[in-house]
């Protein structure tokens, strides 16, 4: 037996919007000026809405516009419908143009783990053009641009679907050019090198510096916080790789330079850090096959890499 599903009729979606940006700027002017009409098309949408209704939306007081109870109590949740809507359709873009992938990651690791490796995605999914975009902000989700993010934290990002990726340590590197003039014994011989510091953002939340570093070898003849700076992970590695100095510099970000001869560690002494890797996105964006065929392959490549770690460190007895 067929069911008839009934259907309340909608207002308009026009006298809609124009309620919700009348509301948000208690001025039909600046409304007007948002949706790129005249005040009076607001005003005349809002007396369409409220016919509608059978009730007023604002109340007219000398100092301008407030808004009615009702209106008060029914704003949350319009609000949300067109968050809701933008992103449905902003999905129903991305699923018709298949093709592209947006993603976020911090600017060291983009450089120094992901770009290196992405080629392997584009042979196994030639139908998709990833567009990536190297940046510390947060990621607006809402705005549906962006399809996921990678980030370095702790792991916590409420309301979105997180994958963890890696979990990071730090060692010291050095040029093998530069370890060949002045040689590392111990780490007391630090006190003859320039040591190099990671001034990222996330690293004076995660990372133990060269003076903690040192403290907890017992190491006091030696200065842990003089020498230069650097504002970004893979600047630092780059000034060791140069042989600018001692860095203490994040693992993951630093193999590749480390299997390539660039680096080598003078001390294989790795020091765990509580922050990791993560792939974030909201879960409607995790409906994309895209999205699916990506992560799918990231936390792939993450899994090879820590199990190559772990193989290389156990031949080195670490």
């Amino acid at each position: 037996m067929e069911r008839t599903i009934e259907r309340r009729r909608l207002p308009p979606l026009n006298a809609l919007r124009a309620f919700e940006a009348a509301a948000r700027h208690l001025n039909f002017s600046r409304a007007a000026e948002e949706l790129s009409v005249t005040p009076g098309a607001v005003s005349q949408q809002i007396q369409n809405l409220e016919d509608y209704v059978g009730a007023a939306l604002f109340k007219r007081t000398p100092k301008g516009l407030l808004l009615t109870d009702a209106a008060q109590t029914a704003l949350p949740a319009l609000r949300e419908a067109f968050d809701r809507l933008a992103e449905a359709a902003s999905l129903l873009t991305a699923a018709v143009d298949g093709r592209r992938l947006t993603l976020t990651a911090a600017p060291s690791f983009a450089a120094k783990w992901l770009v290196p490796r992405l080629g392997k995605f584009e042979e196994a999914q030639p139908q998709v053009d990833v567009w990536l975009s190297a940046g510390m902000d947060v990621v607006d989700f809402a705005s549906g641009e962006i399809d996921l993010a990678i980030r370095y934290g702790g792991g916590r990002y409420p309301g979105l679907e997180v994958t963890r990726l890696l979990s990071e340590t730090v060692i010291p590197v050095v040029s093998p050019a530069l370890l060949e003039q002045n040689p590392l014994n111990e780490p007391s011989d630090l006190s003859h090198h320039i040591l190099l510091h990671d001034g990222s953002p996330d690293a004076d939340d995660s990372c133990p510096d060269w003076a903690m570093w040192l403290a907890a070898r017992g190491v006091k003849t030696v200065d842990g916080t003089r020498g230069p700076r650097f504002n970004q992970s893979s600047l630092v590695i780059e000034a060791a790789a140069n042989g600018r100095g001692v860095a203490l510099a994040k693992r993951t970000l630093a193999q590749a330079d480390l299997d390539a001869g660039r680096l080598v560690t003078p001390f294989p002494i790795a020091t765990a850090v509580d922050f990791a890797y993560y792939v974030v996105h909201p879960k409607t964006k995790g409906r994309l096959p895209q999205v699916k065929a990506f992560v799918s392959w990231l936390t792939e490549e993450a899994a090879a890499h820590e199990a190559a770690l772990r193989t290389m460190d156990n031949g080195a007895g670490i």
